[in-house]
């Protein structure tokens, strides 16, 4: 795993032990030396060394146990794919956008751009490094990497192993977020006609890309604790359909999460009915790593996995991923070439930086604490306001609050947006767009604002 340039004493350290352990000279399990030991043997401050041993747990290499000190992690080793000795003569498309993006010869008379030591010294490189300041990562000229950037890609894979999915990094593809990686996924898998199943109510952009590839949407209903079995059942033997889309944790729109025997269930009948299922799993940095995933059950046979650092970093960082069966990742890696060329090479190497110092698990600590601190002051506050909540994913972002008897949501959604608020309506969240649902998809975060109280209690309270 590619580690950056020791510039900082803390990350020097950082280098040393992660190459201690590495090389076995530190064991795994065994007790690193506290921080005031550490601080006077290696004559740095305490606060230096407090850095290096978060940045060794944010890169994997040691865990913090409260009271008691950090201590050296066992290692997930990834398997290592051999990359290509040789490139095929670029006889098609995508034969030559490999050999541009990758670059295994030297001499490039076929490349489509000028050599980055063309770009040295340009207005543009230093206008480059002004923004992106002295300690940001290096962006380079060049594309990057079709499958994106390859230290970003290793600390995924270990992020992965973490979660007891058991990858090496050329399984895993890097997208523009999660809605690039679901259309590649619905490129690669489905033709005109062909028959899926979805979450009903479940994520409505997915829907829209199903439409786009005119493919028939069947729709499974969610439950709390995941989708209902009997009824996936009937549709898998009556249709025969090519994949299966869900969501396990912290569902979106009704935050809910699925329970350990359905997950087991699930991969049983999707076997029996030759299904593939793709998991699309958003919120895994907010949820616990041993948390039931399709595909840690199924270590990716029959599970297309995705996640993102989008919905949990930074929306304007778009950078999301795809793990699954080594077959099915070459062809969307030659599919991404065919329409993006390559994802941000930069802003790849910026969420890389982030997650390798820290910072990123500094954010999610954070951002963990106010989901919890919210959560049930937000529940609470629906229920008193006279809707029903369903029970939720504290980990997730999302409440489905269902309407009394009498209120529509699109009226009550019209009446929302006179007055300043903005209201997300069940029924965009259902493949066949119903009309008889009386639901709202209410964000954590904006669920006790005093006006949306104000306003919800008032509607509840004319409709009764």
């Amino acid at each position: 795993m590619e580690t950056p340039t020791p510039h900082t004493k803390a990350e020097a350290l950082t280098a040393r032990l992660a190459q201690a352990i590495e090389q076995g000279g530190l064991p795994a399990g065994s007790r690193l030396r506290s921080v005031r030991d550490a601080a006077a043997k290696e004559g740095l401050g305490v606060n230096t060394v407090v850095e290096a041993y978060n940045r060794l747990v944010a890169r994997g290499y040691a865990e913090a146990r409260p009271g008691s000190g950090f201590y050296v992690r066992r290692l997930a080793r990834s398997r290592t794919a051999a990359a290509p000795s040789h490139v095929s003569e670029a006889v098609d498309v995508v034969s030559l956008l490999r050999e541009q993006l990758e670059q295994h010869y030297e001499v490039r008379v076929g490349d489509g751009r000028p050599p980055a030591s063309w770009m040295e010294g340009s207005d543009i490189a230093r206008q480059l490094k002004l923004a992106r300041g002295s300690d940001a990562p290096d962006p380079g000229h060049g594309y990057g990497s079709p499958w994106g950037y390859a230290p970003l890609r290793d600390t995924v894979a270990r992020l992965l192993n973490e979660r007891a999915i058991h990858v090496h990094a050329r399984q895993v593809l890097l997208t523009q977020g999660a809605n690039h990686a679901l259309d590649l996924i619905v490129r690669h898998l489905l033709e005109p006609g062909d028959t899926v199943l979805v979450d009903s109510p479940g994520y409505y952009p997915l829907f829209g890309k199903l439409k786009l590839a005119k493919v028939k949407l069947l729709g499974v209903p969610r439950l709390p604790d995941g989708p209902d079995l009997g009824v996936l059942e009937a549709l898998l033997r009556a249709h025969r359909p090519r994949v299966f889309f869900t969501q396990s944790l912290a569902h979106n729109p009704t935050g809910g999460s699925l329970s350990l025997p359905k997950a087991h269930k699930l991969l049983q009948l999707a076997a029996e009915h030759d299904c593939l299922v793709v998991e699309d799993d958003p919120f895994a940095d907010l949820q616990p790593a041993g948390a039931p995933r399709l595909a840690a059950l199924d270590q990716l046979e029959r599970v297309i996995y995705v996640s993102s650092f989008s919905k949990t970093l930074s929306a304007g960082l778009r950078v999301g991923y795809i793990a699954g069966p080594a077959q099915h990742i070459g062809a969307l890696c030659d599919l991404k070439m065919v329409t993006i060329v390559s994802t941000s090479d930069f802003v790849e190497r910026v969420v890389h930086q982030l997650v390798t110092t820290g910072q990123y698990r500094r954010h999610l600590n954070r951002l963990k604490a106010r989901l919890s601190e919210a959560f049930l002051p937000a529940t609470r506050a629906l229920t008193r306001a006279g809707v029903q909540v369903q029970p939720a994913d504290p980990a997730g972002y999302y409440l489905w609050a269902t309407l009394p008897r009498g209120l529509s949501e699109l009226a009550l959604a019209r009446q929302a947006a006179k007055a300043g608020i903005f209201l997300a309506p069940g029924s965009v969240f259902f493949p066949e767009r119903r009309a008889d649902v009386a639901a709202v998809r209410v964000n954590v975060a904006y669920a006790s604002d005093p006006r949306f109280l104000r306003f919800l209690a008032a509607a509840v309270k004319v409709a009764r």
